[in-house]
């Protein structure tokens, strides 16, 4: 076998595991490794402007595509503790990532040294495995399990930590001779299918929940075929938007408390039976427990065997990989089918769909500064069914989850669980290299925007282009609207009389100075009749540029956007709509 340096064994490892896309910043502590990446020249690497933000970039990537595993590289320490909110994002949401640290000498890790951090104990809460290699040998062991665990189960990220001269210790390795270890998933046998069809069959008013672990287990057709086979309507998570089409039939809409449609929490407190697929049973999507449970049966089926349960007691609980569990499910129904066996839900689903006509919000506002719902209006219109959209947390994700449209699996990324400020920046940019060519959306606050807006600059340099919607209303929204339980308005305000430029007319930060500076593009729209043309030439300019085009909005400094505290307990602080005019772009005309 060819005696070599175990970072060169790592990289040949990533490369014959299909992970090939990595992001972050070279170093002392890690030089070995990024030699080790030149002379392969297997994978292509992109520079970060922090390390956060690389392992944004790197989720981003891993949510793109099916299969997808993107890497995180920094140096030690601070490097490392910089990752964790990127492994957490990562973890909550179960996407497999792959981040490799350097780290000081073996022998000098108890003495501390400069930058040497137990970076494996900081990171084995939020990683499926978090390891600091001792010994040069366990290297290629050490990768082979990585990329076993990140893909088996409930998927996760890992964390590996290379002290520096286990990176330059030689090893014997022959990458000819290694494979890489099957994935262990569970799968649902008939019994289990049969009982939990013979109770959807039993109910009067069935839904099926649609989980994002539908969309890790490449399962959305199958999702599909399901509900079309039991004409069954479908309830998709926020982290399973996009399983089903928004435009299809049989999709009833979001349930929660906040990225909801009104005519998704009405047919599901009017359901008797529920079949959870690869999905939390979340908070924000359950409200209260006694409400949403009351006079329904449940069945979950999740990959992970302690999910079930955690929340709340199913009336079955399956342990599945969801596209094992869809494509047995799908079998066993049309089997029923053939034999005259399904229950006829057609009146139930024609009820979901009139709900769908009468329940909508109002987004046709002509106000100046310009209301959030004109925004998401105004994107509907001029983005098509093959866009992506990235966004993480605040008013603008919950407002843009309940008024924009999502028509595909993997067409909707969202740090669902996590949310952390300054995720969309960069993740936008990891989804742009896994969605190369294709039509990227993000949407950011303005204050999610600041967190990581040095991050445009990796777009402009590497031509990664896409386009950056930013709602501006100078205020943490979603925050200054949670105090108002509190009688209270404290530290939320972002608003100054910029010096610099009086042309931001007291929103403070001029984010179009600030993007041009980055090397992008930037345009600023204060009337709703602009946003149409706006969007449009935000096209053209990726397209001509191929670098990153921030659309800033500026709006009314205060909205409050529809939420509340259980699910027939929501405010709508805005006009409902009563006509047509009042929701142009919505999924189904309203019925006048």
């Amino acid at each position: 076998m060819a005696k070599m340096r175990t970072v060169d064994a790592a990289v040949a490892i990533l490369v014959k595991e299909g992970a090939i896309e990595a992001f972050g910043l070279p170093g002392a502590a890690i030089n070995p490794f990024y030699s080790a990446m030149r002379a392969n020249g297997g994978i292509r690497h992109t520079l970060a402007r922090h390390v956060e933000g690389a392992s944004h970039m790197a989720d981003g990537y891993s949510r793109a595509a099916d299969g997808n595993i993107g890497i995180c590289i920094g140096t030690s320490g601070p490097a490392g503790t910089d990752m964790i909110t990127g492994l957490y994002a990562s973890f909550a949401d179960s996407i497999p990532m792959l981040c490799i640290t350097g780290q000081a000498p073996v022998a000098k890790l108890h003495k501390e040294d400069f930058q040497a951090v137990d970076i494996e104990s900081i990171a084995k809460p939020v990683t499926k495995m978090a390891m600091t290699i001792l010994e040069p040998g366990q290297v290629p062991g050490a990768f082979q399990k990585a990329f076993q665990l990140m893909r088996s189960g409930r998927p996760g990220p890992v964390l590996l930590d290379l002290p520096f001269d286990v990176q330059m210790a030689e090893i014997e390795f022959d990458i000819d001779a290694y494979e890489p270890l099957a994935a262990s998933k569970p799968a649902a046998n008939d019994v289990q299918l049969n009982k939990a069809l013979d109770m959807l069959l039993a109910s009067e008013r069935p839904l099926i929940v649609a989980g994002g672990g539908i969309i890790n287990a490449g399962a959305s057709d199958k999702l599909v075929e399901l509900a079309e086979t039991l004409n069954v309507p479908v309830i998709p998570t926020l982290m399973g938007w996009g399983t089903i089409p928004d435009d299809h039939k049989l999709m009833a809409g979001m349930v929660g408390l906040q990225t909801s449609h009104r005519y998704g929490n009405a047919t599901f407190l009017e359901s008797d039976f529920v079949i959870g697929i690869g999905n939390r049973w979340a908070n924000r999507h359950t409200g209260g427990l006694d409400l949403y449970t009351q006079g329904r049966k449940f069945v979950h089926i999740d990959i992970e065997p302690t999910q079930i349960g955690r929340v709340f007691a199913p009336d079955l609980g399956i342990a599945s990989d969801a596209g094992a569990a869809l494509e047995s499910l799908v079998r066993l129904a049309k089997e029923r089918k053939a034999a005259g066996q399904l229950t006829d839900y057609t009146a139930w689903v024609d009820a979901s769909q009139e709900k769908k006509g009468k329940l909508q919000r109002k987004t046709n506002f002509d106000n100046v500064p310009i209301k959030p719902q004109r925004v998401y209006q105004e994107m509907n219109s001029a983005f098509g069914k093959d866009t992506t959209y990235v966004s993480t947390i605040g008013l603008s994700q919950i407002a843009g989850a309940q008024m924009l449209h999502v028509f595909g699996a993997r067409k909707w990324i969202n740090a669902g669980q996590a949310g952390p400020l300054g995720w969309t920046a960069p993740a936008a940019l990891g989804v742009v290299r896994g969605k190369p060519g294709e039509t990227v959306v993000a949407l950011s606050g303005d204050y999610d925007f600041q967190f990581m807006i040095e991050e445009l600059a990796v777009g402009a340099q590497f031509n990664l282009p896409y386009i950056h919607v930013v709602v501006n209303n100078s205020y943490l929204g979603l925050i200054r609207q949670s105090q108002r339980g509190f009688k209270m308005e404290q530290n939320v305000s972002l608003a100054f009389e910029n010096i610099n430029s009086p042309e931001t007319e007291g929103y403070g930060v001029d984010h179009v100075k600030v993007v041009e500076g980055l090397g992008c593009k930037a345009i600023r729209v204060q009337n709703p009749d602009d946003l149409g043309a706006a969007f449009e030439k935000a096209r053209a300019l990726i397209e001509e540029f191929q670098v990153p085009v921030v659309v800033e909005v500026i709006l009314e400094k205060i909205t409050n956007i529809s939420m509340g505290t259980e699910l027939d307990n929501l405010t709508e602080f805005e006009e409902l709509a009563e006509k047509g005019a009042d929701a142009p772009t919505a999924i189904v005309a309203l019925l006048d």
